[in-house]
């Protein structure tokens, strides 16, 4: 069996923690741990929210006590074995231009790259989504290559645009609203991740993502197309992975 912990997390949730870093085998058992309390349908059971290496499972005590969960979850992560999980894989649009990308000039020179390289291994790998959080749909996508790895910002911008595309670390996300941030912003990416009106999200943990290049002229008639509602993002495929 697996090491892990549980934790009380107040009075209604529970904290299931697999490890201490950010590890995408970490995330494959918090993945597949949310998903066997999913298909049980526990009664007691709210929401179960994943995060990079922990799940945390909400309930109703007066249904479902602490203890029973506990020992609930002891059984699911004693039996928990690699299972086919499926996901989906999404392309999205990003304009790297220097008008969105208030940063990329500077990633290039701290990383000895040229604009042009930094935009061409940014895009090149497929991202995991190991979480959501921050703010509504905000997906944390890894990992960015080592080539990029950079520490955040020294002073925090205290605005940057819904859609800002940014990296810090080896992680990269996109921005769904206009918040105060600390990341490097090196592009923008025009289709919304939080559906505000049915308070969705378009990216789940265990999704994948690609980036897609595409010029200022075109980030400019995408954006036009979500304004009027024409523009409506579907995942090109789905993925298949190993949850241990």
């Amino acid at each position: 069996m697996r090491d892990y912990r549980v934790l009380p997390a107040g009075d209604t949730a529970l904290v299931v923690e697999f490890g201490d870093r950010i590890d995408r085998e970490l995330n494959a058992a918090v993945l597949a741990l949310a998903h066997s309390l999913e298909a049980l349908r526990i009664p007691g059971i709210i929401e179960t929210v994943p995060t990079f290496r922990s799940l945390m499972v909400h309930y109703e005590p007066l249904v479902l006590p602490a203890s029973a969960l506990a020992a609930r979850i002891e059984t699911l992560v004693r039996n928990l074995t690699a299972h086919d999980r499926t996901g989906h894989l999404w392309h999205l649009p990003v304009c790297y231009d220097s008008e969105l990308a208030m940063d990329l000039d500077q990633v290039a020179q701290l990383t000895s790259l040229s604009v042009q390289q930094v935009i061409e291994q940014h895009s090149a790998p497929t991202y995991h989504v190991y979480m959501l959080g921050f703010l509504p749909g905000q997906a944390y996508l890894g990992e960015v290559v080592a080539e990029l790895a950079l520490n955040r910002l020294e002073t925090p911008r205290t605005r940057i645009p819904a859609g800002s595309l940014a990296i810090a670390a080896r992680m990269s996300c996109v921005f769904p609203l206009e918040t105060p941030c600390g990341w490097h912003i090196i592009g923008r990416c025009p289709v919304p991740l939080w559906d505000h009106s049915r308070a969705t999200a378009l990216l789940a943990p265990g999704d994948q993502v690609r980036f897609a290049p595409v010029s200022l002229r075109e980030f400019e008639k995408l954006a036009r197309g979500v304004l009027e509602g024409k523009l409506r993002l579907e995942p090109i495929g789905e993925v298949v992975g190993a949850a241990a």
